[in-house]
């Protein structure tokens, strides 16, 4: 027997995972209406609400992008080509520039007085101009659609492999209208994507779309639904664009848990996805240290907070009265140059060589598991360790196993940690250096971790022409061929 779920009751037990069972308490009762719906969240058995509106939205856009993906298959390289030059042209003009910038004034304004974080919200000419530059990035980039990427040969006949569209990609990303641009690459291969931004950018994003990718998309003669935006301030319009099963790709950038949860929604529909949330840079510091190089690039590591921004330094024991000082130091020099304070944490045993009018905060092994967010006041860890190899595992161990770096000018110590990490973005300088466009002149879609796992067959940076699948075409020369 089957039917339609029209209502809720306060105290009403809920099965999942096989074999638990969920709550609805009396706000998520009093709230349900008919035609809502409820995602089940299997891993954690999260009661999510998505209104009968929400559902909508999403459902209408993927619409949108579903028959845009059609429409795709008959536009040319070069119309997609136009699209990537004109959209980056547009956002280059003075006077597109002054609309949106009009509507991210009022975002941001919006945001702060609700006393939310406008770190990656406000869009400044540096943010416009790698936006143009990225998509110019897309626009000079050869196309791959239909290109062949192997060949196997056989007596008389011939199967190539040949790279194709992978199909509609949902996008769930916090108040970064930058993401807009990067995101857009996926159309290189004749993808078709859709967004939905959290609500601090939804009048960015809506300005960005009237002024700049609508008309782009117009002028070079490609379905209006390539790239679309959900038109819902609601958070769980991303629950259902996630969970739509036509999804290709489901890309989700933000929160760590606000992320984790979309994931799981998304998973659990089938969807396959790139996921980024945690983030916070470690840095392993070996006995084979340089202090000037060491200052340099934790200060570097500190200009912003981002996802690859320093969050904990471990010091060799054997060294660490020498270098905690240098460490502090360069600390001080990052919220320097950004006219603050920074806030320092410590484990007990870099308390003890702390002066102890630094005023730092002592915190517990488990602590260095915790991201640091912060908006003008660099904030980071510093532990002390047995050795290069004891901070490998506490790496390993309470990081998101996502970006390291590995002060030592040994090149023992270097290669060691290289092959203990279990780290996608291992470096030897500063940590910011993880970056799409800053690393591999490619924008990004998103940077995975490897908190759940290793990807499968690609770096942790996913990028608009890694979004494709492979096709395969025979060709035979000789029709009498049989098995």
């Amino acid at each position: 027997m089957s039917g339609r779920l029209t209502a809720l009751a306060a105290g009403q037990t809920i099965p999942y995972g096989g074999d638990r069972v969920a709550v609805v308490s009396e706000a998520l009762a009093a709230a349900f209406r008919e035609g809502d719906h409820l995602v089940v969240v299997q891993e954690t058995g999260d009661l999510l609400h998505v209104p009968a509106a929400a559902q909508r939205a999403a459902r209408e856009a993927v619409d949108r992008a579903v028959a845009a993906f059609a429409a795709l298959r008959a536009c040319t390289d070069d119309q997609i080509t136009a699209f990537f030059g004109a959209f980056a042209d547009l956002l280059d003009r003075d006077d597109v520039a002054a609309a949106i910038g009009a509507a991210n004034t009022a975002d941001v304004a919006a945001a702060r007085a609700s006393g939310r974080s406008t770190t990656r919200l406000v869009m400044d000419e540096a943010m416009r101009a790698q936006m143009v530059a990225g998509l110019r990035i897309w626009r000079d980039m050869p196309p791959r659609r239909h290109a062949a990427s192997r060949a196997a040969e056989h007596a008389g006949w011939t199967v190539d492999a040949v790279v194709d569209a992978l199909g509609v990609v949902g996008f769930v990303f916090e108040g970064r209208p930058n993401v807009f641009a990067d995101a857009a690459g996926v159309v290189r291969n004749g993808n078709a994507a859709v967004f939905r931004i959290g609500s601090d950018a939804l009048g960015t994003a809506d300005a960005i779309a009237t002024h700049a990718l609508g008309p782009a998309l117009e002028a070079a003669g490609l379905p209006p639904g390539t790239v679309s935006l959900v038109h819902s301030p609601d958070r769980a319009a991303g629950w259902a664009l996630l969970g739509d099963r036509r999804l290709a790709l489901a890309v989700a950038r933000g929160s760590g848990p606000a992320v984790a949860q979309l994931g799981a929604v998304a998973r659990q529909a089938g969807v396959p996805v790139s996921l980024h949330g945690t983030g916070g840079a470690w840095m392993l510091v070996g006995l084979g240290a340089d202090t000037g190089r060491l200052g340099a690039v934790v200060t570097a590591s500190l200009d912003r907070k981002v996802c690859n921004t320093l969050n904990v330094v471990c010091l060799p024991r054997a060294r660490a009265a020498e270098l905690v000082p240098h460490v502090l130091a360069a600390v001080d020099a990052a919220a320097q140059r950004r006219s603050t304070s920074p806030v320092v944490h410590v484990t007990a045993d870099a308390a003890a060589i702390v002066p102890a009018e630094r005023g730092v905060d002592v915190v517990e092994e488990a602590d260095l598991a915790r991201e640091w967010e912060w908006d003008d006041s660099p904030e980071l860890t510093i532990a002390v360790v047995d050795d290069l190899a004891h901070g490998v595992a506490l790496c390993n161990r309470w990081s998101p196993r996502f970006v390291v770096s590995v002060v030592s000018d040994h090149a023992d110590e270097q290669e060691a940690a290289w092959r203990a990490l279990d780290a996608p973005f291992v470096g030897d300088g500063f940590t910011r250096w993880v970056d799409g466009q800053y690393a591999l002149s490619t924008p990004e879609l998103g940077l995975t971790n490897w908190e759940h796992g290793r990807t499968w067959g690609r770096s942790g940076i996913l990028s608009g022409d890694g979004v494709h699948t492979v096709r395969l075409r025979a060709r035979f020369d000789d029709p009498t061929v049989h098995r």
